[in-house]
């Protein structure tokens, strides 16, 4: 259980086969087989051992692709940067990783100079223009060394570590070993319809599991590459027409703007089989969109977190269809337990739920996380007799459906990407007319839900709703901020003990609704 393996047996499979398409230049399994282990040399040359992390800062791109691979090859774990974190956010990943060597692109050159500063850090350019002064060249490094022997990593071996939000001060680091990455890629490509010949689609950030996941298991399948730097509608429908695509993967949010295109029906998107969404529940009348305007798309929800490698539950195209026709209900689920996983409901006494009460969902298989990385109070909180606590309350029917009620963690889905409250707090404490504030979803037919402000102000000080988002984008990443501030006089709602009552505030935004996220 080595992802190098994945590499190594695609090459052997389909050597002559595009791996990678992207900014009009493709390469070969059997060019990238050769790349891979001459950037893994330049990073032992760097100083890189078995056990280091290695961070990236970057758009999608071919060559972050690779770095899935050559920093394996080496010994080494990944630590990619989420791009769209702040710099602060991204120091502490930096910091916990104890990464050295930073991989970065065109659009990142000045937060890289940033986050080096004073630190030992060495920057690696990986964009498409000249090297900046000061870093070194990727393509010159590659060149420059010949290639090593794969450094054999072992199952239990960490392999990457995953930044996420946390209910903390701090970002957890979600530490994935190769068994992990290995075993949820096999129940991808159990999952999928169709297995050969797949092109897949690449436009959530690799830095997340959105974009790392189809990494693995395409490269697995020998598929092809098709990298966007990023989503946006017009291209996705060209690279879609022009390549063939098979696969991707979009958040509900994304299929939306597809599906608002004026210009849809002037693109061929129907090499398209399967389309697989999760970040946030797909409302029925997009669903209803999509199945009319997308006819050959087969959907397949699936439900997962980082701590889960992304994977946990699979609502397939034909369940899709049956629960259209003669379920109607099913269609708020989330689909049954994938190959390899399981999944329970727990009662807060850590019995099990009976079908149909309402309870902790909880994940247990090869899939779940090692640990979070040097953490080890949030790790023993998280991860009990080997079941991952997911903080999300929910239910199974009788058929091994499980839906998706509300979530126990002070967490928000807005558009695909986890934002906790408490990181949005924070940042508006810092104000100085803020008195109090709390941060709930609130329903957003856009974005799943968005994040809303409820701010009491300091007596005699003053703020606009504008000011407050903008001192929020100076400290946090943009879509955690705020997209709406409602102004109280009155004090918000306190327990006994004076916590904010942010159940009370936010239920009165989703009334009438049978989901609350």
């Amino acid at each position: 259980m080595q992802v190098t393996q994945i590499l190594r047996q695609a090459l052997m499979e389909q050597p002559d086969r595009k791996g990678t398409v992207y900014n009009g230049r493709s390469r070969t399994w059997r060019e990238i087989g050769e790349r891979v282990p001459r950037m893994a040399a330049a990073l032992r040359a760097l100083g890189a051992r078995e056990g280091d992390c290695v961070a990236a800062l970057a758009m999608n791109s071919d060559c972050y692709l690779e770095l899935f691979f050559s920093i394996p090859w080496c010994g080494a774990a990944f630590a990619p940067l989420n791009i769209r974190w702040s710099v602060p956010e991204n120091q502490f990943a930096l910091r916990d990783s104890g990464a050295r060597i930073l991989f970065v692109d065109d659009a990142f050159l000045a937060e890289a100079q940033t986050l080096k500063g004073d630190a030992d850090l060495t920057l690696i350019y990986m964009g498409e223009k000249q090297t900046p002064e000061g870093m070194l060249s990727y393509e010159d490094l590659m060149r420059a060394h010949e290639p090593i022997a794969d450094a054999d990593r072992k199952a239990d071996d960490l392999y990457i570590v995953l930044y996420t939000s946390g209910t903390t001060l701090q970002s957890k680091g979600v530490a994935l070993s190769h068994r992990n990455v290995i075993s949820v890629s096999v129940a991808f490509l159990a999952t999928l319809p169709h297995r050969d010949n797949l092109t897949h689609l690449h436009v959530g950030g690799m830095f997340h599991l959105s974009g790392a996941g189809p990494a693995w298991y395409i490269t697995m399948s020998a598929g092809t590459h098709v990298i966007l730097p990023k989503f946006e509608p017009v291209p996705v429908m060209e690279a879609i027409t022009e390549h063939k695509v098979t696969n991707c993967v979009l958040v509900p949010t994304m299929i939306n703007m597809l599906l608002n295109q004026p210009t849809l029906k002037q693109y061929d998107l129907s090499s398209v089989r399967t389309c697989v969404y999760g970040g946030s529940p797909m409302p029925e009348a997009i669903m209803k969109a999509a199945m009319r305007d997308l006819p050959t798309w087969g959907f397949h929800q699936i439900y997962g977190m980082t701590e889960t490698a992304g994977y946990a539950t699979a609502f397939k195209w034909h369940e899709h269809l049956i629960a259209v026709e003669r379920f109607p209900e099913r269609m708020k689920s989330a689909g049954r337990p994938v190959v390899g996983m399981q999944v329970r409901i727990a009662r807060p006494d850590g019995s099990e739920a009976p079908v149909r009460e309402t309870g902790e969902i909880q994940i247990r298989g090869d899939n779940v996380m090692t640990r979070y990385f040097n953490n080890e109070k949030a790790s023993a909180e998280s991860l009990v007799n080997s079941w991952m606590r997911s903080g999300d309350a929910g239910y199974m029917d009788e058929d091994g459906f499980v839906y998706i009620a509300d979530r126990l963690k002070d967490m928000i889905v807005t558009g695909g990407e986890n934002v906790y409250s408490v990181d949005v707090e924070r940042a508006l404490y810092q104000h100085p007319s803020v008195r109090e504030a709390a941060v709930v979803g609130i329903p957003s037919e856009k974005w799943g839900e968005a994040v809303h402000a409820i701010v009491v102000l300091k007596d005699g000080m003053s703020a606009t709703a504008d000011e407050l988002m903008a001192h929020c984008r100076s400290l946090i990443g943009g879509y955690k901020c705020p997209r709406s501030v409602e102004f109280r006089s009155e004090a918000l709602p306190t327990t006994p003990i004076g916590k904010i009552r942010k159940n009370v505030l936010r239920d009165a935004y989703w009334q009438g609704r049978t989901r609350k996220i």
